[in-house]
């Protein structure tokens, strides 16, 4: 029965998914070394509340178990339709590997916002030049697809793929939480690849799973090792180009990342409105609100997978376009009602 489910490459996925996360396990380990010995590290204070040195090379794990997983599942030569199948492939991962090596350069140099934004564009025309890119969605009321011209998917494409760079960054604030929404919806976008038939193509996603787990079992709460930009920029744009790469999955990737977007889009504006620069890092995010009104690591992270996950599988279950767009809309003003309401809060203990 599973392997009718998953069209007869159950084997092939779980092995992935195994390589996967044997590699991270091991390579996470080698990271969590050698950032503590060449000095890659996080220091408590400021935002970072944790106790000693915390080295961030955690990101080494994630990409050894995806890349050493991905080639490998080139190898089962899984049948495919689309002739544009390898060039994507291949900008996901040249894209990948980019924002891995920027990340290591950042976890090393701390290079300025500008720099790291020059380098998520370049990562983000790497994608539209493999033709991963936003060419189409689908209309929620009238069921329709409407493809969208050059001048407008390019640019959309870009602001997509930064973003999602942005909201991964931002989002790995606590011991676990990028992780283990990173592993949630790779779940997700995996299944819905396997329902879409492309199964040739849901091995990265796969991939990408396996090598997240690996590393969350050394990034839960207390962390042994962080991820650092290495790790969270490569995340962000795999993410990314994993939801374009699966049929367009916008919406689905908006359901499970809802959350965390909304308060990226929230701290930046609110950055804005109170005179600072919106590149600028602070205690404003909305786990760290939820960390200062008295919740532990452990029970904001649990809330964090839990609402993702519900929203996830929501997107997995509701078949009308017109469901998910309410739900999207519920999960945005219920975001924005908790972020006004801390603020408000905090205002309040301020005074």
């Amino acid at each position: 029965m599973i392997d009718r489910l998953f069209n007869g490459y159950t084997c092939e996925y779980l092995v992935t998914l195994l390589v996967g996360f044997g590699l991270s396990l091991g390579f996470t380990y080698v990271g969590q070394r050698l950032g503590l010995h060449l000095n890659i590290v996080a220091n408590p204070g400021g935002r970072r509340q944790h106790r000693g040195a915390i080295s961030l090379l955690g990101g080494v794990g994630i990409a050894a178990g995806f890349f050493g997983a991905l080639a490998l599942a080139q190898l089962q030569s899984i049948p495919t339709a689309d002739p544009n199948e390898t060039q994507r492939l291949w900008g996901l991962v040249i894209g990948g590997l980019l924002m891995f090596i920027l990340g290591l350069a950042d976890d090393y140099f701390d290079l300025p916002p500008w720099v790291q934004y020059v380098g998520y564009l370049v990562a983000a025309l790497i994608a539209v030049a493999t033709l991963i890119i936003l060419e189409r969605f689908n209309n929620p009321f009238t069921n329709q697809i409407i493809p969208l011209p050059v001048l407008l998917y390019v640019p959309l494409t870009l602001f997509w793929i930064t973003g999602m760079i942005v909201t991964v960054n931002w989002l790995d604030g606590l011991d676990g939480l990028a992780a283990g929404v990173t592993v949630i919806l790779c779940a997700v976008l995996a299944i819905h690849m396997i329902q879409g038939q492309q199964y040739s193509v849901a091995p990265q996603a796969i991939a990408l799973l396996g090598a997240s787990l690996g590393f969350l079992v050394y990034n839960v709460h207390p962390a042994r090792v962080f991820m650092g930009s290495n790790g969270a920029f490569m995340l962000g744009y795999l993410l990314a180009a994993l939801g374009l790469i699966a049929g367009a999955r916008v919406a689905t990737v908006l359901m499970v990342m809802g959350l965390p977007i909304v308060d990226v889009a929230w701290t930046i504006v609110d950055r804005i409105r109170h005179g600072a620069s919106p590149f600028q890092g602070d205690r404003h995010h909305l786990h760290y609100r939820l960390l200062d009104a008295g919740l532990s690591t452990r029970t904001i992270v649990l809330l964090y997978w839990g609402f993702c996950a519900l929203f996830g599988a929501l997107a997995l279950l509701l078949s009308s376009r017109l469901y998910k767009l309410g739900a999207l809309g519920i999960l945005g003003v219920f975001t924005v009602g908790i972020l006004l309401r801390l603020s408000r809060d905090q205002r309040s203990d301020t005074k």
